[in-house]
């Protein structure tokens, strides 16, 4: 079967880093910071944070003298190195893993790394979150922790973006209440998320699939209900074959599928590759929504 995951120098997607992106290459890190230096980097950031806390805790019991300094070096490493870009690449047009109208956060067409770092090879991952006609999210107001399957995300079918193998699934996180008041997300930002960055992906990423397209390009769809993916390891599967449900898993505000495109199945030392849904971007081309637009890909197929 032939691909329906491209490369394409025509990709019309903003990128708040250089303009226009038509050559589809994206230039990403230092001057002098080369491909092979790069990679290098997302290979040895992972084990870091870990490493640091543990440092600390051992100087706090003086079991190590030096132990608190020797952390705190160590975190402020992982910081500077997460600082670091991935190696330039051509943009790949993938399909799009949801049908009908799905509202774009963190979208690399807004800035770029999306979500603030490049570890986990999220540099230009972004996040979608279902947004039906007439509404239906519940918002940021009242409650701090609502039931995921209060927002209308939770369940949505999630599809494979590109033609290729499943490389890796995991699907035994719980999916928890969203944080949908402000000192649920504060504490979420503050305590959660690092203490999930301690625990390393499957707390970050929670329940997710990773595709290996044809070209050894990987597709993550990452925040997946428990129980509900279809695939296993090992499995060919296609461009826009349904293979989990959104979720509320790892760490997540609420129900909503963070997407990505990356140069490693393990997603703690892969480097982030730009992307474009085919048909994703707000005038009907090839790109991406920027930040509160709409990604409205498949709307028949998904009513039907």
């Amino acid at each position: 079967m032939e691909s329906r995951h491209t490369e394409s120098p025509d990709v019309d997607r903003r990128d708040v880093a250089g303009g226009e992106v038509g050559s589809g290459t994206v230039e990403r890190g230092g001057p002098g910071s080369g491909p092979a230096v790069r990679r290098l980097v997302a290979r040895v950031r992972p084990p870091l944070p870990a490493l640091g806390v543990l440092l600390i805790l051992a100087g706090v019991s003086d079991l190590l003298p030096w132990g608190g300094l020797a952390g705190f070096v160590v975190l402020l490493a992982f910081g500077l190195l997460d600082r670091v870009r991935p190696p330039a690449a051509p943009v790949r047009v993938v399909e799009s893993p949801v049908h009908g109208p799905w509202r774009a956060l963190n979208s690399p067409a807004t800035k770029v790394p999306s979500h603030g770092v490049n570890s986990l090879g999220q540099t230009h991952a972004i996040d979608l979150a279902y947004d039906p006609p007439g509404g239906g999210h519940p918002g940021r107001t009242g409650e701090q922790w609502r039931r995921a399957e209060e927002y209308p995300a939770f369940g949505q079918p999630v599809r494979s973006p590109v033609d290729g193998v499943v490389v890796r699934v995991h699907q035994r996180r719980r999916d928890h209440r969203a944080r949908s008041g402000g000192w649920s997300v504060l504490y979420l930002l503050v305590v959660e998320g690092f203490v999930r960055q301690v625990g390393g992906t499957r707390w970050l990423a929670g329940n997710h699939v990773v595709v290996r397209a044809d070209d050894g390009a990987c597709a993550a769809l990452v925040h997946l209900r428990r129980g509900s993916v279809r695939v296993r390891p090992g499995e060919r599967v296609v461009a826009g074959q349904q293979l989990a449900e959104c979720g509320n898993s790892g760490n997540s505000s609420e129900p909503h599928l963070h997407v990505q495109l990356c140069d490693s199945p393990r997603l703690a030392a892969a480097a982030g590759l730009p992307m474009a849904f085919r048909g994703g971007a707000p005038d009907g081309g090839d790109g991406l929504p920027a930040d509160g637009e709409l990604l409205d890909v498949g709307r028949d197929a998904a009513a039907g």
